[in-house]
């Protein structure tokens, strides 16, 4: 993986950096795990808009992703790598022995021809998916699940990883991409190996108009908007905008806003850095 940095024949172009592409193997997308995908602008279903700064963008279909990897014990060859333009990660077309097709994410260092696992008893290699009651401590893993059978929902982004740092009784103690350290139930599934694609966060679009094509709209700063639209709005001429809270007037930027008395905390061995 690499990424270019180009000439500067435009200003959009002088400090733009794309990415080399050079880990994918085709362009052309397999049609039978292609699905339509409906854009709502940020509108709900009455038309009126709850969500800001959505709209626009290039069409796009959804390419169906197998998270959960059902088909246990069964061997895939990959078949190619292939760019997703619904997610930052590339994706991998995998064919099972029975002649099925799937997507699944791939894993940085994943080759075509190379053989994919899933189940229990698979070896750790890069690509197979198992429980965590057999990875081997210490293992990078990612595409993790948090409730058996439930798919994966953890470290699925470009570049991101987790750790399996300890395991007893039921439960795994695994190091989340945010830091944070957690224990999920041991029998749940991770996929061996970082997300492919680390080099995306080394990517500059270098102009606003590469945003609208992924359909975001402009974001308006709080601190110009008046005082009936933002709490950190109003004020003679420049004002700096007082504590940084949110529209509701919740406080931002270190206050902690996750409830004392949620279910899950007792989970959390050790929470994410500031």
């Amino acid at each position: 993986m690499s990424v270019r940095k180009l000439k500067p024949v435009t200003p959009a172009q002088r400090f733009r950096v794309v990415n080399g592409f050079d880990a994918l193997t085709t362009d052309k997308p397999e049609k039978s795990l292609l699905a339509p995908l409906k854009k709502s602008g940020g509108r709900n279903s009455q038309g009126k808009m709850t969500m800001r700064y959505m709209g626009g963008g290039h069409k796009r279909k959804y390419r169906v992703v197998d998270f959960k990897r059902a088909k246990v014990g069964m061997e895939a060859t990959v078949e190619s790598i292939q760019y997703d333009p619904n997610r930052t990660a590339f994706i991998a077309l995998i064919t099972y022995t029975d002649g099925e097709k799937n997507y699944i994410i791939a894993q940085n260092g994943l080759q075509v021809g190379q053989t994919v696992k899933s189940g229990s008893g698979v070896s750790p290699e890069i690509g197979n998916a198992m429980p965590l009651s057999e990875v081997p401590l210490g293992t990078i893993i990612s595409c993790v699940e948090l409730r058996p059978g439930q798919g994966a929902v953890m470290a699925r982004s470009a570049g991101a990883f987790a750790q399996l740092m300890a395991r007893e009784g039921k439960y795994a103690t695994i190091k989340l991409p945010s830091g944070e350290t957690r224990l999920v139930l041991a029998n749940c599934m991770a996929t061996i190996g970082a997300v492919s694609n680390s080099d995306h966060q080394l990517i500059v679009s270098g102009k606003a108009g590469r945003k609208r094509w992924l359909g975001r709209r402009p974001r308006t700063r709080p601190v110009v908007m008046n005082p009936v639209d933002h709490p950190m709005g109003g004020g003679e001429g420049r004002a700096s905008g007082g504590h940084p809270r949110s529209r509701k007037g919740l406080p931002a930027k270190g206050f902690r806003t996750r409830s004392k008395t949620k279910a899950s905390n007792k989970y959390i061995v050790e929470r994410r850095k500031k």
